[in-house]
């Protein structure tokens, strides 16, 4: 079986060697794996809750389009779009956002982050705070959704959404009866690398100190050169741990190659040499793709022609399609048809008047599951399990429990009495 995983990429700034080191070089060596279908996309709608300066939106999603095409992705060999060239996917968006939870989104870091610094600065809950910020969940959920990607790789901090998506086209699948949508899972990779900056903190643009990814050959050099060391003289030891420089040269040198430089250093290289041994490292690397990024910086209507052929190509083979189904789902209909409409109506009304299991992933990594009644009133709460299909197959017996010795087990506790349980779960089967 194929697996879909998406990537989305928000255009913001000139990418350096941390973001080449800890996301681009690793994520396309990932999409060359087998039996896997990737999708990039550029997250432009994205970006403009950060940035409203045109002329800075159009020159990063430039930039960065050139950067990951220049480091080796090939746009015929993975889906390669901009997220604004898929105008299915903001109407998606308002499908999930009228089944989204408001409390949900009332509790996403960013907002929450938010509300928290003006209630620290004695302002307002939401001054400051426009809606962009606040739905940003539901697009992220649009973005997986629409393509029906099956992982999705994420920092720890972004959890929270992928969790948020599963819960809205959970809600959707079964407000409409019909499996819509797949539950994306997520990806967390505790391998990532963290690149040091040139003050030997993780590099970041937050702290000005890292060295862009596509620099002239003899700026590369003065950045290099410029990586704070100690002041130890030649001659004497150096350590490895800890060093923003070693790091950076083992980030880009095969282990055979560290292993000599760390030999190097414990026979106390001078760092004029070991900063010359870092350059040639980076620049052996980094000058075919720097070719490559000027190549495509000067005919940027090259870029513009890839991404308007992928994002048309995926509007017709999968957005188009998707969207023509939803819409039939929520009653945007031809008129013509309407004769159906009374059986219809009582077919969605006796699903959304269902006892509902929910499936999620908690901090803690592990999966759970809990059963909801009409109501929402919480019946059934799950111990955590290692996967989701172990939690998927303990729905499956559970649903089946006609009697109230069916219901006592260590890897779920009632939060209800036994006849309302098993009431929700006779409802549930009737309705299968």
């Amino acid at each position: 079986m194929t697996t879909r995983v998406l990537t989305g990429i928000t255009p913001s700034g000139t990418p350096h060697l941390g973001n080449y080191v800890g996301a681009i070089r690793p994520a396309i060596a990932a999409s060359r794996a087998p039996g896997i279908e990737s999708f990039f996309f550029l997250a432009d709608l994205h970006s403009l809750i950060k940035s409203q300066e045109p002329e800075r939106t159009q020159r990063s999603t430039l930039e960065i389009a050139a950067s990951w095409l220049a480091c080796g992705l090939d746009p015929d060999s993975v889906w390669f779009y901009r997220q604004s060239d898929i105008p299915e996917t903001t109407e998606l968006m308002w499908f999930l956002t009228v089944v989204a939870g408001k409390g949900i989104l009332n509790r996403a870091h960013a907002y929450k982050a938010a509300v928290d610094k003006n209630r620290e600065e004695q302002l307002d809950d939401d001054a400051g705070v426009t809606a962009g910020l606040f739905m940003y969940p539901v697009l992220m959920a649009a973005d997986i959704l629409i393509f029906n990607a099956d992982k999705v790789p994420v920092g720890r901090d972004q959890i929270q959404h992928i969790e948020m998506a599963r819960d809205f086209a959970q809600r959707f699948n079964h407000i409409y009866g019909k499996e819509y949508f797949t539950l994306p899972e997520v990806i967390i990779d505790e391998q990532v690398a963290t690149l040091a900056g040139l003050d030997g903190r993780k590099m970041s643009k937050s702290y000005h100190n890292t060295i862009p990814l596509f620099v002239p050959r003899e700026e590369l050099r003065k950045l290099v050169f410029s990586i704070v060391t100690d002041s130890r003289a030649p001659g004497e030891p150096k350590d490895t741990e800890g060093s923003a420089l070693f790091q950076m040269y083992q980030a880009f040198a095969t282990p055979e190659q560290t292993a000599a430089f760390a030999q190097a250093f414990a026979a106390g290289i001078g760092w004029g040499d070991a900063k010359q041994q870092l350059f040639e490292r980076i620049d052996g690397e980094l000058s075919p793709l720097r070719e490559r990024y000027n190549a495509l910086m000067a005919e940027p209507e090259k870029i513009e022609a890839i991404l308007r052929r992928r994002g048309q190509q995926l509007r017709e083979q999968f957005a188009i399609p998707l969207l023509k189904e939803l819409r039939h789902a929520v009653g945007l209909r031809d008129l013509s048809s309407a004769g159906d409409a009374p059986k219809a109506v009582a077919v969605a009304a006796a699903k959304a008047a269902l006892p509902l299991f929910k499936q999620y992933r908690e901090k803690d990594g592990r999966f759970y599951f809990k059963l909801l009644d009409v109501e929402g009133q919480l019946l059934v709460q799950s111990e955590g399990f290692d996967s989701p299909r172990d939690a998927g197959q303990l729905i499956a017996v559970l649903k089946q429990a006609e009697q109230g010795d069916a219901l006592q087990s260590e890897l779920f506790r009632l939060e209800a009495g036994v006849e309302p349980v098993l009431a929700a779960l006779r409802q549930l089967r009737e309705a299968d």
